[in-house]
């Protein structure tokens, strides 16, 4: 099973981006998934995704300096935290496409750029807007609650709703609320 899994990571390396995991039934029927959903299966991890980061140069971090911090005025968001987002779902990168469908800097779903109104998520102005406006949404849903509100962005409000207004226990969702409060920290030490 693993040399076959393996074996398709080789020659399709887009099936490869996102973990594997896998859990047998009572019934000894395997079941193989990227995002394990139920709390009360024990999933076995069996393919470790290889993260592949673009090296970002100096410039590339401060590009968008002046859209965040637009943005961060207009919505009232901290700018270290927008530039922390940016940095953790798309490393800086305006053409991001994750293997969801999120785009842009801020990787906002089709259907959550639709709801903002930003048409063209690859346009760096409009999808930070459209993201900052998103996420001073989801500060607000949490009542200031930063690890609910980064959480959400991940997984989906309904999803931290799901599990009793907390972090959902998805191991991709938890590295990354981790993530976003380390660059968070990382950038408002640097505008010191």
């Amino acid at each position: 099973m693993l040399g076959f899994l393996g074996i398709i990571a080789a020659f399709f390396p887009a099936a490869a981006q996102g973990d594997i995991y896998k859990y047998v039934d009572t019934e000894g029927v395997i079941h193989l998934t990227n995002v394990p959903t139920n709390p009360d299966i024990k999933y076995d991890l069996i393919l470790k995704e290889r993260r592949v980061l673009l090296r970002v140069k100096p410039a590339d971090i401060t590009k968008y300096d002046d859209l965040i911090s637009r943005a961060s005025r207009k919505y009232n968001v901290d700018s270290a935290l927008v530039k922390a987002v940016i940095k953790a779902e798309s490393n800086f990168d305006h053409k991001a496409v994750s293997p969801k469908g999120a785009r842009g800097l801020m990787q906002l779903m089709p259907a959550t750029a639709n709801s903002l109104e930003v048409r063209d998520s690859f346009h760096p102005e409009k999808n930070i807007d459209g993201g900052v406006r998103y996420l001073r949404y989801l500060l607000n849903l949490f009542r200031g609650d930063l690890s609910l509100a980064l959480a959400a962005y991940n997984a989906g409000e309904a999803a931290v709703a799901r599990h009793h207004y907390s972090i959902p226990p998805f191991r991709e969702t938890q590295t990354y609320v981790q993530r976003v409060l380390h660059y968070f920290a990382q950038y408002r030490n640097e505008e010191k």
